[in-house]
């Protein structure tokens, strides 16, 4: 199984970006589909998780800028970042969890200038 990340890039402050993140290979359930990001010198912090029950949970420094979403069809999980600061600006993982795996996709550079 292959987690692949696409979307990132470098953009304004204020701008958007759309991050997918779609598995490839046999999975089986995905309990949690989930982003993560790690900033230069920084720990990996989560960003956001959406579970199968579609129950979200999203870190306080995006609450209300990223929307995170889930295509269980397509094995996939987007995460739309809205009004991007600078502090933004990290690599973003996903992250996807069964009952008795987790698989890590490449992660994706996002730059916000300002």
């Amino acid at each position: 199984v292959q987690l692949q990340a696409s979307g990132g890039g470098l953009v304004q402050a204020g701008g958007s970006l759309r991050l997918s993140c779609a598995a490839s290979g046999s999975i089986g359930s995905i309990n949690i589909m989930g982003w993560y990001r790690q900033a230069p010198g920084k720990q990996r912090e989560l960003v956001a998780t959406i579970t199968s029950g579609t129950r979200i949970t999203y870190a306080a420094s995006v609450k209300g800028r990223f929307t995170i979403s889930r295509d269980n069809a397509k094995n996939t999980v987007y995460l739309q970042m809205n009004s991007l600061k600078p502090d933004d600006t990290a690599v973003y993982y996903c992250n996807f969890e069964g009952s008795r795996w987790m698989y890590w996709g490449q992660g994706t550079l996002v730059t916000v200038s300002s």
